[in-house]
């Protein structure tokens, strides 16, 4: 594999490799529901509901068990992941009793979180930051006798950089020391990561798979379904409008106008890619701090049919966050492992099913399904 980070990479003396999961977020909702919920699908405590890598299509492609995940990662936060789990199952979003269950293992990845950056105050260069996230990333893999580390981006909606911006935005500078570390990465946030000029270069000549943009949850998932059915019906879409209403981290940084902006693109893209054009209408991203992890999406479709009928179709997206977007993480953190073992390299396309601004092929939900299961035979081919 053109990998200059596997030659520090340990070995493993026959037993079962083991994969390293480095969240940058590694304390908010989602990394938390992620950890808490390996485990219990770990200890028989509850079902892989929403893991796609668990159903029959992804037998036998070699992807690292569950049990031989080890968690670590990035946060400016300090509220300790088993604290963070109780808040959680308070507000719904993890069951009763489930915090207490895994306790030891939510203690163990909270033991393995460094501080991110930079925060308010800090005096380190861009340099500085990769290097030290970098070595973290090193640390962590050879403490821990990991065979690889994959780096996901689970953290808060950055705004778009400035075009003038002389400083990589967080999300890059992480992306960065994943790629210096010898990482895979996925983004599964709207923020930037690899996706600027300043990573093209160092991106392409890592030897590393890596995925995004986006993680596709809710609203987009829905429209990822609709749409192509519209243009298979060859019916024209006239407008197409959204609300989204949120609370908990994602609706405190999306309240941020330049955060929303980055947000609402991938969920235009799908649109603009699958009908062609561009319909009208707007999303509107409104934080409702009472609402917590839980979110509600409407969508108002103005479509036109035979003879210039004019009908419309709504829809209403109701979810807890977490638990929606947990599921993809755990998918994505081991198929992306997976590739890395094969000596895939570059961006998957092949996972855009988990995005809404994928690295490349279709938008349609049917397309990329398909091209995962594709995906998933050459990793069951490959040593």
């Amino acid at each position: 594999m053109n990998n200059d980070g596997n030659a520090s990479e340990p070995q493993t003396d026959g037993r079962t490799a083991r994969t390293g999961v480095w969240f940058v977020g590694a304390r908010g909702s989602v990394a938390t529901t992620a950890v808490a919920g390996c485990a219990a699908v770990t200890a028989g405590l509850r079902p892989p509901t929403g893991m796609v890598t668990e159903t029959p299509p992804f037998d036998g492609t070699g992807l690292p068990p569950l049990s031989s995940l080890v968690f670590g990662g990035h946060d400016t936060a300090d509220c300790p992941l088993p604290k963070r789990a109780e808040h959680l199952t308070g507000a719904g979003v993890l069951p009763h009793g489930l915090a207490s269950a895994v306790h030891a293992e939510l203690r163990a990845a909270d033991e393995e979180i460094r501080p991110g950056g930079p925060t308010p105050g800090d005096t380190r260069s861009d340099e500085e930051l990769i290097t030290d996230f970098a070595a973290d990333l090193t640390s962590f893999r050879t403490r821990n006798a990991l065979a690889r580390v994959v780096v996901v981006n689970v953290s808060s909606t950055e705004p778009l950089p400035a075009p003038d911006a002389v400083r990589l935005p967080p999300s890059s500078l992480y992306a960065a020391a994943a790629l210096r570390a010898g990482c895979p990465y996925v983004n599964f946030t709207p923020s930037t990561g690899l996706r600027t000029e300043a990573l093209t270069d160092a991106a392409a000549a890592s030897g590393l798979p890596h995925a995004g943009r986006d993680g596709k949850t809710g609203q987009t998932l829905l429209r990822a379904v609709l749409a192509p059915m519209f243009v298979q019906r060859a019916l024209d879409v006239r407008a197409w409008s959204g609300t989204n209403l949120l609370g908990g981290g994602d609706g405190a940084a999306l309240a941020d106008p330049g955060a929303a902006a980055a947000k609402n693109s991938g969920k235009e893209r799908v649109l603009t890619d699958t009908l062609g054009h561009t319909p009208e209408g707007e999303v509107h991203i409104d934080d409702v701090p009472a609402l917590g992890d839980w979110k509600t999406a409407w969508d108002h479709i103005a479509f036109e049919g035979f003879l210039g009928s004019r009908m419309v179709l709504q829809t209403i997206w109701q979810g807890c966050d977490s638990a929606l977007a947990a599921p993809l993480v755990l998918d994505l953190a081991r198929l992306v492992a997976r590739a890395h073992e094969a000596g895939l390299s570059g961006p998957l396309g092949e996972l855009g099913f988990y995005f809404k601004d994928p690295d490349a092929g279709p938008s349609g939900l049917s397309e990329q399904y398909t091209a995962l299961l594709s995906f998933a035979g050459r990793l069951r081919e490959a040593k």
